[in-house]
C-alpha cells in the first residue's frame, strides 16, 4: 500500500479550520490530526484549539546538554588539575572547587546551547527531505493543509476537502 501526500488549498482560514475540525472528529477513518500540517502566509494562534498542543522535545535536549556540560566540565577540570604527578603543598587543594564552579557553569551553558541548536535542526525537520508538493499561492494569500495518508484514505480526504470548498487539491505519491 502506497503513501500519498494530499494538499488542499483554501481561500479563507475558516474553511481550513472546519476541515481540520472534521479530521479531529475522525470523520475520515485512519487519519488523525498528527498527520496534518498547516501552511499559511500568516500566523493563526487559534489553530492550537483544533490541532491540539504538539509536543516540544527541544527542552529535553537542552537539559541533557546542561547536565552533560556540568559533569564533563567537572571531570575535565578535575582530571587536568589532579594528575598523578601533582604533589599537594602548603595545604592547597589539588582540585580547587570555587574557581572550578565558574568554569563548570560556562561548560553548562556551552553544551546546553549546542545541544539546543542541534535539537532544533533535527527536530524541526530542516535536515529532512521535504515534500515536493508545494504551492506558491500559500505564500501569497491561501491556506494549505498537507496530510500524509494511505491509499485507502485518499478519496475520503479529497471528498472532505471538496466539502469544505477547497480551491485546489494536489496529490503526490510518497512511496
Amino acid at each position: 500500500m502506497s503513501k500519498h501526500c494530499v494538499m488542499g488549498l483554501f481561500s479563507d482560514f475558516d474553511e481550513a479550520f472546519a476541515a481540520i475540525s472534521d479530521i479531529r472528529k475522525t470523520k475520515v477513518p485512519g487519519v488523525s490530526v498528527d498527520d496534518v500540517t498547516l501552511k499559511s502566509p500568516i500566523e493563526h494562534p487559534e489553530i492550537e484549539e483544533v490541532l491540539g498542543e504538539r509536543p516540544v522535545h527541544v527542552q529535553k535536549f537542552t537539559l541533557f546538554g546542561a547536565i552533560f556540560g556540568v559533569t564533563f566540565g567537572f571531570f575535565f577540570l578535575a582530571g587536568a588539575q589532579a594528575t598523578f604527578l601533582v604533589q599537594p603543598q602548603g595545604g592547597k587543594a589539588v582540585v580547587p572547587l570555587p574557581s572550578n564552579f565558574v568554569l563548570m557553569y560556562e561548560m553548562l551553558i556551552f553544551f546546553a546551547v549546542w545541544c539546543t541548536f542541534f535539537a532544533y535542526l533535527f527536530l524541526s525537520g530542516l535536515l529532512r527531505k521535504r515534500h515536493t508538493l508545494y504551492s506558491e499561492k500559500v505564500s501569497l494569500d491561501q491556506v494549505g493543509i498537507l496530510i500524509d495518508v494511505d491509499e485507502d484514505c485518499l478519496e475520503p480526504i479529497k471528498d472532505l476537502f471538496k466539502r469544505h470548498k477547497a480551491l485546489e487539491i494536489r496529490e503526490e505519491v510518497l512511496r
